[in-house]
């Protein structure tokens, strides 16, 4: 039903109603391959058309309670949901999970969490069935980590510590004095790096966000050469050594891209949403928090780029673009 809603051809759908017709499986460890038993719920393990179907079944049985982004947001089983009050968040809850339950599927409620953003919070909670939803400041969806005030701090300690478990990983060459110079620069320019600025072209940074991943980033390139501060070896020489432009830098290019992508973007797609997008009441007094648009204008401003130039994809890229300063080495 769910690929006929979507429009596939029937001949597709009669291939692979072929392919779960009477299917089969083994357990295979140490001890040997057991014998093969039926497979009656579900989807294949490990198949590559297994995720699709998910997400097509999960699209057509809940289309007509979803609400328009940024409301509702879908990724495969990660289902986020928005209201305004806290009544309304536990009727949509209510409704998605009955809804899952008619058709076979089960909301995990202990891994269910809801968080308030607000001035004026008031007790209470949000109950299920009889069960009580956890409340947090601070819940990671997709890999970013979102609190309650909006602050990116945590989501950059959450960067910096999973560049650092995949820098461990790779010490194996990173910290050998055998290894050449060249062939440590692509492994961290490849492997480490591409951690630690996941999802950080959607932060509004500030001073002490930069800190945290420019301080990641050096300690890493000192251990990699096997100096440390001691030695009095400047930050410059360190980075000319590597041929490694600073991770603040490849920053502001990830968000300046990222900008002009948006701008691109067609008026109902989620980016382009969340970019116009207007949230009521005032800001409160004091100094106004950095926003992520605030950053963008800062970034137009060095690389002197408009939003009329995000049409020119060659200008746009030429100026928004940094790349690794080149050593008597590099032959890239």
């Amino acid at each position: 039903m769910a690929l006929r809603i979507h429009g596939i051809p029937e001949e597709y759908v009669r291939w692979i109603k072929m392919l779960y017709s009477r299917p089969t499986s083994v357990v295979r460890c140490a001890a040997g391959t057991s014998k093969p038993f039926p497979v009656q719920v579900g989807v294949h393990q490990g198949s590559a058309l297994s995720p699709l179907l998910f997400i097509l079944c999960v699209d057509a049985i809940t289309r007509d309670i979803q609400k328009p982004h940024p409301w509702c947001l879908l990724y495969a089983d990660d289902v986020m949901l928005a209201a305004e009050t806290r009544e309304e968040l536990q009727e949509e809850v209510q409704l998605w999970k009955e809804r899952l339950q008619r058709y076979g599927l089960r909301l995990n409620i202990a891994k269910t969490e809801y968080m308030e953003c607000g001035a004026k919070i008031e007790d209470g909670t949000i109950c299920v069935d009889g069960n009580n939803l956890k409340k947090v400041e601070c819940f990671k969806y997709l890999g970013s980590r979102i609190t309650s005030t909006g602050d990116v701090l945590p989501d950059a300690y959450g960067r910096a510590n999973s560049a650092w478990m995949k820098w461990r990983t790779t010490t194996g060459i990173l910290c050998d004095k055998k290894m050449p110079i060249r062939l440590k620069f692509k492994v961290y320019r490849t492997v480490v790096r591409p951690v630690a600025l996941c999802g950080t072209e959607c932060w509004a940074t500030t001073k002490v966000t930069r800190q945290v991943l420019h301080t990641m980033e050096m300690r890493m390139l000192r251990w990699s050469m096997g100096v440390t501060l001691k030695d009095k070896v400047s930050n410059e020489m360190v980075r000319s050594t590597f041929g490694v432009a600073p991770i603040i830098d490849k920053m502001r290019e990830a968000r300046l891209r990222w900008f002009g992508h948006v701008l691109r973007r067609e008026g109902g797609s989620v980016a382009k949403t969340a970019l116009t997008l207007e949230v009521k009441g005032v800001r409160p007094r004091g100094r106004p928090k950095t926003r992520w648009l605030d950053c963008v204008k800062t970034d137009m401003a060095e690389v002197q780029l408009t939003t009329r130039d995000a049409n020119n994809r060659n200008k746009w890229k030429k100026r928004c673009s940094t790349a690794d300063p080149a050593t008597t080495w590099d032959k890239r």
